[in-house]
């Protein structure tokens, strides 16, 4: 157990650094391309991904999860997985390549068939790595993970930006979407050296594939209900209300997608090896719950502070329209914050059925608050999106701890001292605002009233709350085991 603290700790590390580099190549690339590009090449371009992404929920047919979480795992039985997980992706090209024509009648834009021909390839080329990664992960190799990522959104983004000055407009963005996954796939082989063998049958492949199927089933009906609105919008309200929409919606999920992108591999791998020790399995799982809200509750309540001058700075003048929807946003991430380290929990413990059930009453719930909100453009899709989460909140927490390790009381207790100490900082940052008001540029209106908002709330955390000792061993601890 010993040395899977070790790991845990050291991939963790690897992992924090990772995030901050790629959230700044993340933040940087946004901010380049927003001034390169109009919201029309945005818009254009996520008419297509929406849909992309759809196929893409089915690329690893929840094959790369079923390497990780399973206890033992053969040569040949991860062998099969990635010829099976070859066919998934080559078939899922083919079908994007035959429905190309229909988004071009669908959208009224003859401009979206060759980016979807393009964006095709990317399937066989993803597929090709999905067994590496998840042997990676399951290695809990999360240093070499953590280099590859931050590898590969360089390059992509150096393309697509290489791409938007050579004013290749919209395919800088197709650019940037197919060199990822390349970049990706040929570390993956060199990390791992691992070349997989002929399939086999007769591997007991039948509980991995119910697995990996439930898995699937559970991360598109989740994709539906998070995405249907930009389809709807793009259709109904045009390219350009979309860009709009989807840069805000973009921005606002990066410190979500980057927590958990950093967060959920390791806290899946660890825990799914601690299924028989329920003691340190708790210990565990509330620990880094916690450690996703003291992170996750600032950055909330910045975002709807300081959102106009966030867009100003890293969109630019030509994307204020942008700010509104970005603070309509904001509750998504302190929901997403509180709802997606839960998912830990259920398939570390193996609990995918369960996982899927609440995604199908998810996706019924969201798509009803789009098409109340649809009428109303961009702004009153952000508005039903956001109240249709907030009220999703509390049945979900219970309902996934129901019967588990973890209780609904064990989550609050660990969420009271970061939500205490995020009021008092917000009621210190808004007089601030007020008082500063348009006496500096948004740079260092942002700078100075993000800095008062960060010193507040890590002394109210670290002093009032008296959480100091407990996030100082963890920091100690990745340093400790990076060394």
């Amino acid at each position: 157990m010993e040395d899977l603290r070790d790991r845990t700790l050291r991939g963790g590390f690897a992992k924090v650094c990772a995030l901050v580099v790629n959230f700044l190549l993340r933040i940087g690339s946004l901010m380049v391309l927003a001034r390169l590009l109009d919201p029309e090449d945005f818009g254009l371009v996520a008419m297509v991904t929406v849909v992309t992404g759809v196929f893409e929920k089915f690329r690893d047919a929840g094959l790369s999860v079923v390497t990780v979480q399973r206890a033992t795992i053969t040569n040949e039985q991860v062998s099969t997985l990635f010829w099976i997980n070859m066919l998934v992706g080559g078939i899922l090209g083919l079908l994007l390549l035959a429905i190309a024509p229909l988004l071009v009648s669908f959208y009224h834009d003859p401009r979206l068939f060759w980016v979807t021909v393009v964006l095709a390839v990317g399937f066989i080329v993803n597929a090709g790595g999905v067994q590496h990664s998840a042997l990676l992960q399951r290695e809990m190799r999360f240093v070499a993970l953590a280099v590859i990522e931050t590898l590969s959104l360089s390059v992509s983004t150096a393309v697509g930006i290489s791409m938007a000055f050579a004013g290749y407009k919209y395919w800088a963005l197709v650019g940037m979407g197919i060199s990822l996954p390349v970049i990706s796939t040929v570390c993956f082989w060199l990390a791992t050296a691992w070349v997989p063998g002929m399939p086999h049958r007769g591997v007991g492949l039948s509980s991995m594939i119910r697995f990996g199927g439930t898995t699937t089933l559970n991360t598109f009906a989740v994709y539906i209900a998070y995405n249907l609105e930009k389809v709807l919008l793009g259709r109904f309200w045009g390219a350009e209300a979309l860009g709009i929409y989807g840069r805000a919606y973009q921005l606002i999920n990066i410190p979500t997608d980057s927590l958990n992108s950093a967060t959920g591999g390791i806290a899946t791998s660890a825990l799914s090896r601690l299924q028989d020790d329920p003691n340190r399995f708790k210990n565990y799982f509330l620990k880094g719950y916690s450690l996703v809200l003291a992170v996750t509750l600032p950055i909330t309540i910045a975002c709807a502070l300081l959102a106009d001058d966030l867009i100003l700075v890293v969109l630019g003048p030509q994307w204020t329209d942008a700010a509104q929807i970005f603070r309509l946003l904001t509750p998504t991430v302190l929901v997403f914050a509180l709802i997606n380290p839960t998912g830990w929990l259920l398939y570390s413990l193996g609990l995918v059925g369960r996982s899927l059930r609440i995604s199908l009453v998810i996706a019924p719930l969201v798509i009803a608050a789009y098409l109340l909100g649809l009428p109303y453009g961009p702004s009153g899709v952000a508005i039903a999106y956001s109240a249709a989460m907030t009220v999703w909140l509390i049945p979900h927490m219970v309902w996934c701890t129901h019967d588990t390790i973890i209780s609904f009381r064990d989550l609050l207790r660990a969420a009271r001292q970061p939500f205490l100490s995020a009021i008092v900082a917000a009621a210190v940052a808004i007089p601030v605002q007020f008082f500063l008001g348009q006496s500096l540029s948004p740079f260092l209106r942002l700078i100075c009233e993000g800095t008062i908002l960060i010193f507040v709330y890590i002394w109210m955390l670290f002093y009032v709350m008296e959480q100091k000792a407990f996030y100082l061993d963890i920091l100690w601890g990745f340093k400790r085991r990076s060394a």
